[in-house]
This record gives structure tokens, C-alpha cells and sequence, in this order.
């Protein structure tokens, strides 16, 4: 049985077996994208997150069906936008590789991950109104030694840019 502890505009606080959790009441899915430009670069973001305080490296991303009437986008519709809004970037191959739990000690979400191994660059990025995202092109050549910087240097790179290396290396 779940029980409700809290509602916010955008998440819900519950229970279930005396473990509590979080809950996306405002989309539909959760998409994330590791993106290579046609140099072989890996196509990155960087935008402040207020739960950690800091800005934060990751890969593209987004959710499904949270703009009005739009419940019914397919994952890979909402993955293809993400790319675009966030990098301005469009995928021109898209491929669905896998799913997995964002935090799985900490909330049901469920990300969809896909690969865009081919893409063209069609704007600036950067996001929508209210967001404030810089897009990061980086060599996969070099991506071991730019992620150990990043370390070194304090910054915070999200897991998933590994896990979308990996994809990639192997889907891609």
C-alpha cells in the first residue's frame, strides 16, 4: 500500500514498506540522450541545480508529456526536443538503448536512455525560457582526461555521462 505524505506543484512525498520516496506527478517519462557531433564529440550540458547547490555536467535531458496536451509524446519525441532545446543540436539517428532508475533509494523515476550517434547542429541551445544551460562539445578521445579535470577540479559530473559513453562505445 502507498501512502501520500506530501504534494508539491511538481513532485509527491510517499511511502511504501516504511520506505519513503519521491514521485514525478507532472510528466510522463524521463528521457536522456548522449549526443555525438559529427567531429566525434560527446555533446554536453552544464546548468546550475539548486538541490546540490552547483552547476552540473550531464548529459542532455528532459521529461515527456509535462507541457499541457502533450501526454500522449512518445519518449523518442521528447528526447529528439530535449536534444534540440538544450544543444541545438537535432539527432539524425536516434536509438533507444535501455532504462534504469535515476536514484532507485530515493524516487520511482525511470530514465529512458537513447544515443543520437549522428546529429547536425541547427541552433545555439542553451534551453528554454528560465533555463540556463551552456552547451559543452568534447572529443571522446579526450573524455577520460576531461572527466578526471572536472574532478580534480571540484566540479560535478552527473554518473549518467558514463553510462552514456558506455552506450555508446557499444550501441553507437
Amino acid at each position: 500500500m502507498v501512502r501520500s505524505l506530501h504534494e508539491g506543484r511538481f513532485l509527491a512525498l510517499r511511502e511504501r514498506e516504511r520506505w519513503e520516496y519521491c514521485e514525478r506527478t507532472n510528466a510522463t517519462g524521463v528521457v536522456t540522450i548522449a549526443a555525438l557531433t559529427p567531429a566525434r564529440e560527446l555533446i554536453l550540458t552544464e546548468q546550475f541545480r539548486p538541490p546540490v547547490r552547483a552547476a552540473v555536467f550531464e548529459l542532455p535531458a528532459g521529461l515527456a508529456g509535462d507541457e499541457p496536451g502533450t501526454t500522449e509524446e512518445s519518449l523518442a519525441t521528447a528526447a529528439r526536443r530535449e536534444l534540440e532545446e538544450e544543444t541545438g543540436f537535432r539527432a539524425l539517428e536516434l536509438v533507444h538503448v535501455g532504462r534504469g532508475p535515476s536514484s532507485a533509494g530515493l524516487t520511482s523515476e525511470l530514465i529512458d536512455f537513447f544515443i543520437a550517434p549522428k546529429t547536425e547542429r541547427i541552433g545555439p541551445g542553451g534551453g528554454t525560457a528560465g533555463e540556463n544551460i551552456t552547451v559543452h562539445l568534447v572529443p571522446i578521445a579526450a573524455m577520460g582526461d576531461w572527466i578526471q579535470a572536472r574532478f580534480e577540479a571540484g566540479d560535478l559530473v552527473d554518473p549518467k555521462v558514463l553510462s552514456g559513453l558506455w552506450y555508446l562505445a557499444r550501441c553507437g
